[in-house]
């Protein structure tokens, strides 16, 4: 994903660590703020994944890490659900200096949360989805019982959440305790969604239901059936991202015409090492998303280079049959083309600079369903060979580099 990192100042003053996930055309149609889980950072596999779900449907992310965590400054200790509240308002207020105003909040486990309690607070807010979300900021004392006692009596203590150490002072507990997001969520009055997995053993399935029962129309529900806390399962947490990307279709302004930060008719976009060989397409003005399998490195998280040439072939194949028969008013329900894509050597190859020269060749099978006689079916075929990718693979191509 194409990121620009960037630091704003949080409700304490001090720099919170942050990154803007743009989309390939580098011309996002809206801006989303993502705010992580407890014990989690912007940088976890998770939320990497659950913003390239959106970022490859034109949207734009901000991620940080809140006052204290990951590569923000600020003392943890210091700071209590409140205070995160207001760091979602900083970067909301970031957003609206040097880009464009946040149309929605996502966030994941405590930061659902607090997602919820910031809504209001943000007027562009249209949108909110949480996952694995607690219905009730305090459901965080429920993974420090044993350490609610000595905090009440020394006025802090060092506990153990998701397995990493953190210092909470009595005035994090009074924070929590003090909020009632039930009574919130009953005062919103902005489109929700909850992703939540039923099975969920940091923050039970029940705590979704209680959301959504205070929850107004338009809500919706999504279950993330068999995924844990952290959306640990690469598969999870990208379903997550394009499920939320989808749904918010419906509740965000788009401009009418998406703009691309190219001349051409295609971008594509690779990122850092870390993305691997994960790249985002805008082609004609929709997002698509290429990659490598896992066992040359890659993510997976779409199809190969490949892959497109042959649904390029296939594409066009079918297109062009339905063309055909639609003029021809033809009885066709169904047109299937399968394509592979191999690449053999040819010994009567006559275009071959040396005998060790592969050719590249496109096994293409059609299935036509529909009433047709043999002589329909015979000309479809035909056809078949005169679409215009076709014709573009069989003719002879150059194609010229340059430095933009």
């Amino acid at each position: 994903m194409k990121k620009e990192n960037i630091q704003f100042e949080g409700s304490r003053g001090d720099k919170l660590s942050a990154v803007i996930h743009f989309p390939a055309d580098d011309h996002p149609h809206n801006y989303v703020i993502f705010a992580h889980c407890f014990t989690c950072n912007k940088n976890l596999n998770a939320v990497r994944n659950i913003i390239l779900g959106m970022t490859k449907k034109g949207f734009a992310v901000l991620s940080f890490d809140f006052t204290g965590l990951g590569q923000s400054e600020g003392d943890f200790s210091d700071t209590n659900f409140s205070s995160n509240i207001e760091d979602l308002i900083k970067a909301s207020n970031y957003l609206k200096e040097n880009h464009k105003e946040a149309s929605m909040l996502v966030g994941h486990s405590l930061g659902g949360a607090a997602v919820l309690m910031a809504a209001n607070k943000i007027d562009s807010i249209s949108a909110i989805a949480t996952i694995g979300a607690p219905a009730q900021a305090e459901h965080v004392l429920n993974l420090i019982e044993d350490k609610k006692e000595e905090i009440q009596k020394n006025g802090e203590a060092k506990v153990n959440i998701g397995g990493r150490p953190f210092k909470i002072k009595k005035q994090f507990l009074d924070d929590l305790q003090s909020k009632d997001n039930l009574k919130k969520i009953e005062n919103l009055r902005k489109s929700i969604l909850i992703l939540h997995s039923p099975q969920d053993q940091t923050v039970g399935i029940s705590n979704a239901a209680s959301i959504y029962e205070k929850a107004h129309h338009p809500k919706s529900f999504i279950s993330l059936d068999g995924a844990d806390h952290l959306l640990s399962n690469k598969e999870d947490s990208i379903y997550a991202g394009e499920v939320i990307a989808t749904w918010a279709n419906r509740y965000i302004e788009k401009p009418d015409k998406q703009k691309i930060s190219t001349e051409s008719q295609t971008v594509a976009f690779i990122g850092k090492k870390e993305d691997q060989y994960t790249t985002q397409i805008v082609a004609e003005g929709h997002h698509l998303i290429a990659d490598e399998p896992e066992d040359v490195g890659g993510n997976n998280f779409g199809t190969s280079p490949y892959g497109l040439l042959t649904s390029a072939l296939a594409a066009c194949t079918a297109i062009t049959l339905r063309m055909y028969a639609n003029r021809k008013d033809w009885d066709v329900d169904e047109i299937l083309v399968h394509v592979d894509q191999d690449q053999r050597y040819d010994e009567d190859s006559q275009d071959c600079e040396s005998e060790n020269s592969k050719i590249t060749f496109f096994d293409r099978s059609i299935e036509i369903k529909g009433t047709l006689d043999e002589k329909q079916r015979k000309r479809l075929i035909e056809i078949a060979n005169k679409c215009p990718v076709h014709k573009t693979l069989e003719s002879k191509i150059k194609v010229e580099t340059k430095e933009k």
